[in-house]
């Protein structure tokens, strides 16, 4: 088994989120040499020019730099809704999962939730929880998508998919927001544009501090109309950043260098999830690893969540707990295939010592 150093130091293998990335040497160089200026009056031209190749990246009018994925949905539901409106999303969401519940605490939103298979949502469970007008119900003004899907596994919805569920939230006159923190990923795997997906919703908001590695940030894009509405909600939540360019530098090196290389990443996880699939007691739902993300039962080894990842970061990788016997491990810039090697025989070496 090899060990691998870095400054003469064990480095650990985080496999945890995509999250976790660096910027690169380009970014830091970018960030430095930045011109900035005050980007509440609009004065900053580096996020300026974020803001301008962001909405054309994704074939909107206008675009708002916002500090992050979660900042940008609630701004969106915020921009879109009134207070004591329903917004329909999937179970399973990020928005409704890991967002702190602030579609209701903030947005005075209400949620109505649908399921979805593997993260692919369908009209007929959408228009299952659709009610009709009437004076004793919210009127639904939202419906909300996910792409890629995180709690799924990374899946993809098609723009097929996204198309005609768009259609049909039209024909029910609801705007549709996409929650595409990964969007470029969905992307880089089925090698077509991005805006073949962002053409169908009316707000998207994308992470630049995921797997296109800038250190914080993410993008709110749509209608001009809807831009500046949307950036006095961010003023309200206290989102209003001064010179902001620093980061903003690091965000156009994103856009412009990072987007093909996450199909490393993919063929990473492709590699580490067959790889695992085949160590017995472990389980990989192949089908479901789309992206960059891998889902891990273990439940047959007879370990627990915390006795299986103590074991891992023992040998220096980490990954992130899930409930019953499960994991995630996700690739991104910085995980080589080396470290999914290694990370294979880690997982073999605690299997075969249980």
């Amino acid at each position: 088994m090899n060990i691998f150093k870095m400054s003469n130091t064990i480095r650990n293998i985080d496999l945890r989120s995509d999250t976790v990335t660096l910027p690169t040497t380009e970014m830091r160089e970018a960030m430095f040499r930045a011109t900035v200026g005050d980007d509440v009056y609009k004065e900053d031209p580096t996020v300026n020019q974020l803001e301008q190749i962001a909405a054309k990246k994704v074939g909107k009018e206008d675009a708002l730099f916002v500090s992050s994925g979660t900042m940008g949905n609630l701004i969106a539901v915020l921009t879109h809704c009134q207070r004591g409106e329903e917004i329909v999303l999937e179970v399973d969401s990020h928005m409704y999962y890991y967002e702190v519940g602030n579609i209701s605490s903030i947005a005075g939103a209400i949620p109505r939730l649908f399921r979805s298979n593997k993260g692919v949502p369908n009209i007929s469970a959408i228009n299952e929880v659709l009610r009709e007008q009437n004076i004793h119900y919210p009127r639904t003004t939202l419906l909300c998508m996910e792409n890629t899907h995180n709690r799924a596994g990374g899946t993809i919805v098609s723009p097929e998919t996204m198309k005609s569920i768009y259609e049909f939230a039209k024909q029910k006159n609801i705007s549709v927001h996409l929650d595409g923190a990964r969007l470029f990923n969905a992307s880089i795997a089925l090698e077509v544009q991005v805006e073949k997906f962002t053409r169908y919703v009316d707000s998207v908001m994308f992470c630049l501090s995921k797997g296109l590695s800038a250190p914080v940030g993410s993008i709110l894009a749509g209608s001009k109309e809807f831009i500046e509405k949307a950036r006095k909600n961010r003023k309200m939540l206290g989102g209003g950043m001064r010179q902001a360019g620093i980061i903003a530098a690091a965000g156009i090196v994103a856009l412009k260098k990072m987007i093909e290389r996450l199909k490393e990443d993919h063929e990473n996880a492709r590699l580490l999830a067959e790889g695992l699939d085949g160590i017995k007691g472990i389980k990989v739902d192949l089908e479901t690893v789309q992206t960059n993300i891998v889902n891990v039962d273990f439940i047959e080894v007879g370990l627990d969540t915390s006795q299986f990842i103590k074991k891992l970061l023992d040998l220096h990788i980490l990954g992130l707990p899930k409930p019953e016997s499960k994991l995630r491990f996700v690739t991104h810039h910085g995980i080589t295939q080396e470290d999914i090697y290694y990370t294979l025989d880690v997982v073999k070496e605690i299997v075969q010592k249980r």
